[in-house]
């Protein structure tokens, strides 16, 4: 049944390492700065309006990523090859598990933040610019990014590069700017007696997955160890120092926007930057506030254009049924991979529902993420002797605190968003089966 996984249908053909630490950095920063610290913070502010609360929330989802992002890297340096949770999973428990996290990988674990943020870039491009069809502008920035992407390595590193340093120049500015303006909003940020309760209630854990959304892409340079230069060093710095910095980006963002945003304004709306930004700046510029938000957005979406489709080619690399997508062209690039992640993104902007896709994609990718970071816990026991170049500081501490703040997240939007839940669950169930169909069916031709 197993023999699918030991097979490769597509000779591994060796990996070009181009991709120094500054890069590395710069797309795990571009991965999680993206549609989410945009737009979340509407939806958190239906079931919460304590300004502490608000702000722990962002602090909560910083230490989770952060933990994750430690033992991301210690598997990165103990296990150095691209695929991510595919790559990681295979090894540590089964290739079944491995190939439900590909599956998953593949199909929507970066498909479906790369639609959200192109949903929420043709919002904010038409509210900055007054023109143009949302949906339409979605399907354009996609295809103009796939399409990028198909070309030379050296470009796409270096338009990476670029627009990841001037996002998180203009969101400094912003930042900077808001903390300056006199027509603050009544808000405290310091702990209040019924805040306790706030925090661990229900409504806490579910808005928790909206913030989890945003910080998602803390793992990013797993995903392209392969083509990372010193893997053992560079992926556990960039995962590390690119968590931080968005930490503490995400924790100020979020205060300049409660303090001088009316909430009501903000409650329930996805272009919460762009509302802010015209409190800070005045409606002209608020526009530039937009502006910069959709330069960033693009940033996002070009990430994930070029991270997602590695995972799907070392899933075709190791499996026959997936041999066509493990193939590069010319340049290097899994052009059949990147098309496909294409197809599954126009499906995803179809749908048209930005808070249900968050909901369905984030069970699935909590779990795929939960067996990760416990299996650093499991190579410790199983494997002892392993080289491990780098290893978690704090060990347990991190894997374990980790797991309990993803279980309590798992365990409220799954009593409270059970329909979506269900939908991700299925989606990792397939995985699963597809794996032992094509095990079948390999077996048979034999």
């Amino acid at each position: 049944m197993t023999m699918v996984a030991e097979l490769p249908a597509v000779k591994p053909q060796r990996s070009r390492r181009t991709i120094g630490f500054l890069t590395a950095c710069g797309i795990v920063v571009a991965n999680i700065i993206g549609t989410g610290v945009f737009t979340s913070l509407g939806f958190q502010l239906a079931d919460i309006q304590s300004g502490f609360a608000l702000v722990m929330l962002w602090i909560v989802g910083g230490i989770a990523a952060l933990c994750g992002a430690l033992c991301y890297g210690e598997l990165s340096a103990a296990l150095p090859r691209s695929g991510g949770e595919y790559h990681f999973l295979s090894k540590i428990y089964h290739p079944a598990l491995g190939f439900m996290a590909g599956f998953v990988s593949a199909t929507v674990g970066f498909a479906a933040p790369i639609a959200l943020a192109a949903m929420a870039f043709g919002k904010y491009f038409q509210g900055v610019f007054g023109f143009g069809s949302p949906v339409l502008l979605s399907f354009a920035v996609v295809w103009i990014g796939a399409v990028f992407h198909l070309g030379n390595l050296g470009v796409s590193r270096a338009f990476q590069n670029l627009s990841t340093l001037l996002k998180l120049l203009l969101i400094a500015v912003l930042i900077a700017v808001g903390f300056f303006v006199e027509s603050k909003q009544p808000i405290s940020f310091l702990p209040a007696s019924e805040d306790t309760m706030s925090i661990f209630s229900g409504g806490f854990a579910v808005a928790l997955v909206f913030v989890m959304y945003s910080y998602s892409g803390w793992n990013a340079a797993s995903y392209i160890t392969g083509e990372i230069k010193k893997p053992e060093i560079n992926v556990p710095r960039s995962l590390l120092i690119g968590t931080l910095v968005v930490i503490a980006t995400y924790v100020l963002l979020n205060g300049v926007f409660l303090m001088t945003t009316p909430e009501e304004e903000m409650r329930g709306q996805l272009e919460v930057g762009l509302i802010a930004g015209k409190h800070i700046f005045g409606s002209e510029g608020g526009r530039v506030v937009g502006a910069v938000i959709c330069l960033g957005l693009i940033s996002s979406i070009s990430s994930m254009t070029w991270i997602g489709p590695r995972v799907t080619m070392s899933m075709g690399e190791d499996h026959w049924l997936l041999r066509v997508l493990g193939r590069k062209n010319s340049q290097g690039i899994p052009s059949n991979a990147v098309a496909l992640q294409l197809l599954i993104v126009n499906l995803l902007l179809l749908t048209r529902s930005f808070e249900g896709v968050v909901q369905y994609i984030q069970f699935t990718l909590l779990l795929c993420s939960l067996l990760t970071v416990l299996g650093v816990i499991v190579l410790r026991v199983t494997r002892p002797e392993m080289a491990r170049p780098y290893r978690v500081w704090a060990y347990p501490l991190p894997p374990l605190l980790f797991a309990a703040i993803t279980v309590w997240m798992m365990f409220y939007l799954l009593r409270g968003h059970s329909l979506e839940s269900l939908a991700g669950l299925v989606t990792t169930l397939l995985g699963v089966l597809l794996y032992f169909g094509a095990g079948k069916r390999f077996a048979s031709t034999k």
